[in-house]
């Protein structure tokens, strides 16, 4: 988001297995503890592994402030589990609840996961939401992003849900199934001629195939490994789509260690959608996980290039540091791509082991002419 300036201010200790731990605690030494002192225990606890519990949760949450948003609570819950919890030898499954409420208006709640089934045979991967969010709207292509100062006001309603489901071929490599609904509407417009004449409210609906190849040693937060997919949508209108489009997507993520405590990690993305794309399903530009520092949606165009590479580094105890550069491209077609629109940036980040190898992470993100703070879990990819 365009000048976020996130405070985290408190962390908010939740769940029954807090007050759980305290009473037990109490009970053997007879010491009544303040609500302060039950979470400094909880949080130097939740990093803690813990393979005798099929499934271990915890909540963070707190207060954050941005320019447009405004003030606002953030809640989440991140949990780690193994459906075979007697092999230790692969990745544990891992989900996340999270919710953001502001004063702005802004809201969201979602979910979203990865399930690996014993032996690593079969993947679920899941990530559902629902948000409403007070938006600006610059129109497609990058000279009207680049126009700074010329857009319209509205609000962004979206729900969205994506599900994967792969079989294992050979060591680390899958082939699956996907599906994908998606709706977008566009309420409130300041200036509905930003539209150009199209519909204010869009859906997509459609599914296709994935093939990947993952080596990666733990997917919230590789050490090392190898990821690579190439995932292939359709959206035809016989299915409750608004128009046909189709959508291509590959992935290249690459990890290794550098020296102590230090990963490095590299991230490449292209998305190349063809056919009668609506203006609310056009790749967009910027968020908390690629190009950070950008207004998400301020550049947006049928087709997206875009890489990165982040230097993590563990610096003292359940602390960490993150820098990071990159660069992206929007452009409608291959024959009308330009150098001179790739856009830059830079950033630094803060890290926190909230759960074992799950960190909370704050960034900020220096784009052109524009900066951006982040709060989330798990890093960005």
């Amino acid at each position: 988001m365009n000048n976020r300036i996130t405070y985290i201010l408190l962390f908010l200790a939740l769940g029954s297995n807090i007050i759980c731990y305290s009473q037990t605690d109490s009970t053997k030494t007879g010491e009544k503890k303040n609500l302060i002192k039950k979470v400094y225990e909880y949080f130097e606890k939740s990093n803690e592994v813990n393979n005798d519990k099929r499934f271990d949760i915890s909540f963070i949450g707190g207060p954050h402030y941005s320019s447009d948003t405004k003030l606002g609570l953030g809640l989440v819950a991140s949990g780690l589990y193994r459906i075979d919890s007697t092999d230790l030898s692969i990745s544990p499954s891992n989900v996340s609840i999270y919710g953001d409420f502001t004063t702005s208006g802004f809201y969201m709640l979602g979910i979203g996961g990865n399930t690996i089934f014993p032996k690593d045979n079969y993947r679920l991967d899941m990530d559902m939401f629902f948000s409403s969010m007070p938006s600006k709207y610059w129109g497609i292509g990058y000279d009207n992003g680049r126009n700074e100062d010329n857009y319209s006001k509205y609000t962004k309603k979206e729900i969205q849900i994506k599900v994967d489901f792969l079989k294992k071929l050979a060591d680390h490599t899958y082939i699956g199934i996907t599906g994908m609904g998606q709706h977008v509407r566009g309420d409130k417009f300041r200036d509905i001629t930003f539209l150009d004449g199209a519909r204010r409210n869009n859906t997509a609906i459609g599914g296709g195939i994935i093939i990947s190849y993952d080596s990666r040693d733990f997917i919230p937060n590789p050490y090392h490994g190898l990821y690579l997919k190439l995932e292939q949508n359709f959206y035809p209108e016989f299915l409750g789509s608004s128009s046909n489009f189709n959508r291509t997507e590959v992935v290249a993520r690459y990890y290794t260690p550098v020296w102590k405590g230090g990963i490095l990690a590299f991230d490449f993305q292209g998305t190349f959608n063809n056919g009668n794309v609506p203006w609310s399903m056009v790749t967009l530009l910027g968020s908390s996980y690629q190009m950070r520092g950008y207004y998400k949606g301020q550049y947006r165009d049928k087709k997206l290039l875009q890489t990165q590479v982040e230097l993590r580094q563990k610096v003292y105890r359940r602390s960490g540091i993150a820098l990071w550069a990159g660069a992206g491209n929007i452009f409608p077609d291959f024959d009308e791509f330009k150098w001179k629109h790739t856009l830059p940036t830079f950033g630094v980040g803060y890290r926190w082991e909230f759960k074992n190898r799950v960190n909370v992470r704050l960034d900020y993100g220096i784009g052109k002419g524009q900066t951006a703070f982040y709060f989330n879990i798990n890093e960005a990819f």
